[in-house]
């Protein structure tokens, strides 16, 4: 293999073979200063404060605003319990992440830290899982912004606001990475002020300051009593946590988008350290505490609850006007701000990929902003089809699509669990002065968090629809690990026949 002077993220093997961290450093990214680039041929972009708004928009989904309803109506208050119980996983599988984020700070993250820690078959093989993810989630999004700008100008069809929204998000990604950060800050604003501003209404309201009776008719005091009232705070029974459980898994999504865009900041080791050390107080605050503010302003049983929205509902109680188109518009920002980080997201995961030979080398090339276009145009594309999937076959090709990632995100959350094992140490073996972030009580806490994971993706198999997403996400996951093993085959097949090419560069 000759060497070449291209801008992909394949470049001279620094360090010493073997090292973990010669190998991600190959392959992802170090820090720089502003404006300069870093390996790879990405470039440093994204400030301190679009840093920050990444991590804490990142646990703020639409699902949190469209999905919670149905949870409060399956599980009734329990749902704290759901929430809290799913935000503790979540925590620490971020914990993992974050100690070898810090450590090595990569575009390609826990698909990079596997391909080290687990081997090539596993890198490869949880990337393309995630990048198919974000790409269906972009599919998702899309039909979701579009319908609510439909609901507002009818005149334009709803597959056109679905082409609007993507392509205008694709320009912004292609034109710079700051342009991703920019969008995302003012995005994430949004949403975290919007979240903020409810969860005071609500504390007004639960100290009597406003009033609510808990239906809407603006009179009267809610106070704590929702909680154990209407059937008690269990009022369907200890199983209906699990149940909840199920609802609200894949809200929590994203919160590792930091740990990829990281690397294009100027500091990443810090940035990650810090978005490791706030997620708990991001979800307690977020999601715990936004839901507790439902529960106790309304009857968990309230129709309103599921026919307009857990929020919107939250807000009628209390006399708040126009409460629905108030939070169509934060709905729309959060699913512009997915589809923003879903486009970045995926396009960095397939730049990595290119870059470790695990995708076409195209991916791994950068413009001259340091924006890997073909990785974005080529992650685009496949989200315009989902697109058409969804609008053509609903119920058949885009179902499928749908199920088949269903359950990804637990597959990537146990994947950072096993290769965290395997990776600490590697750290203190090679780089013991890189452990700036520690995963608690390691290892058994890790060991608590794979159990957490199994069993949540076992109880998935006595539920209906979580049978059906465990089963189709298994079925791709096999594909994409017989793929990558099938590879590694002819890769070393081809290694063995030509011995001396390792040292033809």
């Amino acid at each position: 293999m000759s060497t070449q002077q291209t801008t992909d993220a394949s470049g001279p093997e620094p360090g010493s073979p073997g090292s973990p961290g010669s190998a991600l450093e190959a392959a992802g990214l170090e820090s720089a200063g502003a404006g300069e680039s870093v390996s790879g041929g990405l470039r440093v972009g994204l400030k301190s404060r679009h840093l920050s708004m990444i991590a804490i928009g990142g646990v703020i989904g639409a699902g949190l605003f469209v999905g919670s309803g149905s949870g409060i109506a399956a599980a009734g208050p329990a749902i704290l319990v759901s929430y809290a119980l799913v935000g503790a996983m979540v925590v620490l599988v971020m914990r993992m992440l974050g100690e070898m984020a810090a450590a090595y700070p990569t575009s390609g993250s826990f698909s990079a830290y596997a391909d080290q820690g687990l081997g090539r078959w596993a890198g490869f093989s949880i990337g393309w899982l995630y990048w198919f993810f974000w790409v269906v989630v972009l599919a998702v999004e899309a039909t979701a912004g579009a319908t609510i700008l439909h609901g507002w100008m009818p005149a334009v069809p709803q597959w056109g606001w679905a082409l609007i929204v993507m392509a205008v998000l694709t320009v912004s990604n292609l034109a710079s990475v700051a342009s991703y950060g920019e969008f995302e800050f003012w995005f994430a604003g949004i949403k975290v002020v919007a979240i903020a501003a409810f969860i005071v209404v609500g504390v007004l309201a639960l100290c009597g300051v406003l009033h609510s009776d808990g239906a809407g008719s603006g009179h009267g005091s809610a106070g704590l009593s929702n909680l154990t009232s209407h059937g008690g705070f269990l009022p369907n029974g200890p199983g209906a946590i699990l149940t909840g459980i199920l609802m609200v898994v894949f809200s929590f999504m994203g919160s590792e988008i930091v740990t990829l865009a990281a690397g294009e900041s100027a500091d990443p080791r810090r940035a990650v350290s810090r978005a490791t050390n706030s997620v708990i107080w991001r979800i307690a605050v977020f999601y715990i505490g936004s839901i507790f503010v439902v529960v106790t302003l309304l009857p968990w049983n309230d129709k309103s609850i599921v026919q307009q929205g857990s929020y919107v509902a939250a807000l009628d109680s209390v006399g708040i006007p126009h409460a629905g188109q108030v939070m169509n518009v934060v709905v729309l920002t959060a699913v512009l701000s997915c589809l923003n980080s879903g486009l970045y997201t995926a396009s960095r995961m397939a730049f990595s990929l290119g870059g470790r030979g695990d995708a076409p080398k195209s991916f791994a090339r950068t413009s001259a902003r340091g924006v890997p276009q073909v990785a974005i145009l080529s992650s685009v594309a496949f989200g315009f089809l989902a697109v058409f999937f969804n609008y053509k076959w609903p119920d058949s090709v885009f179902a499928f699509l749908l199920n088949s990632s269903g359950a990804v995100a637990l597959f990537i959350w146990l994947v950072i669990c096993c290769t965290q094992l395997r990776m600490r140490r590697m750290i203190l073996r090679d780089d013991p002065e890189k452990l700036v972030v520690r995963m608690w009580l390691f290892p058994y806490l890790t060991w608590a968090t794979i159990a957490m994971i199994l069993f949540v993706l076992v109880y998935m198999l006595t539920d209906h629809d979580g049978r059906k997403q465990v089963l189709f996400s298994l079925l791709a996951a096999a594909v994409v690990i017989a793929i990558a093993l099938v590879r590694d085959r002819a890769v070393r097949a081809i290694v063995r026949r030509r011995p001396s090419a390792s040292h033809s560069v």
